[in-house]
């Protein structure tokens, strides 16, 4: 099976993430006394299904079923268990319970700061990793109650200014989005991957006043 490195971008942003502070990444940070639990998820990066240099990024759509969060973007992961060493192996855990990841053929490259969702009170540390010996074909929703399909946009399409936009919520967030095939990425997964090409300086400058509301 054929093993490939990581882009140049993604190792050097790799190497900088131990200096990078969490309001880097989010205004939310853990309360002193810690969240109500904590998870991690898989800030998969990966080659392309056709174009090896075209790199993609694993995004679920999860379970319409949920009463969580149903039919909205994830990174694969989920909350910390007792015999997980650490929020790797928490996020490479449920990576192959979702969607079938084998996680042999995944290195962790670091982890990003732990970050505060307040609506949930979860803390969640994502887990940014590289995908070197990748087999598309066996990425599938594995557990249907949690995971509706996997998503694998290409970087280049995820850095054009011509896709970037912005949602607004009533409450008056406002967050980085985009529309991949289909699928409104936008919340929490939406913030950390703008704010990964963003700090890994491959995202270009785009009009973050275009603004569009969050479908209700």
């Amino acid at each position: 099976m054929t093993a490939y490195l990581p882009p140049a971008w993604l190792a050097d942003f790799a190497r900088r993430v131990p200096d990078l502070p969490g309001e880097r990444f989010a205004r939310f940070l853990p309360p002193p006394q810690g969240g109500r639990r904590h998870s991690a998820v898989l800030v998969l990066f990966a080659p392309g299904v056709t174009d090896p240099d075209d790199t993609t990024v694993v995004i679920t759509e999860r379970a319409h079923t949920m009463r969580s969060h149903p039919g909205q973007p994830a990174f694969p992961g989920g909350g910390t268990e007792p015999g997980d060493a650490d929020p790797a192996a928490t996020a490479l855990r449920e990576a192959a319970e979702e969607i079938d990841l084998d996680p042999t053929g995944v290195d962790v490259l670091g982890e990003l700061p732990t970050l505060h969702i307040p609506v949930s009170g979860y803390d969640v540390t994502p887990v940014l990793a590289w995908w070197r010996e990748p087999r598309p074909s066996t990425l599938w929703a594995r557990d249907p109650r949690e995971v509706a399909r996997v998503l694998q946009p290409s970087v280049a399409t995820l850095v054009d200014p011509a896709g970037r936009f912005q949602v607004s919520h009533p409450s008056g967030f406002v967050g980085p989005a985009w529309d991949v095939e289909g699928l409104l990425v936008w919340g929490f997964t939406g913030g950390i991957l703008d704010r990964v090409l963003d700090l890994a300086g491959i995202a270009p400058p785009w009009d973050r006043g275009v603004t569009r509301p969050l479908p209700l």
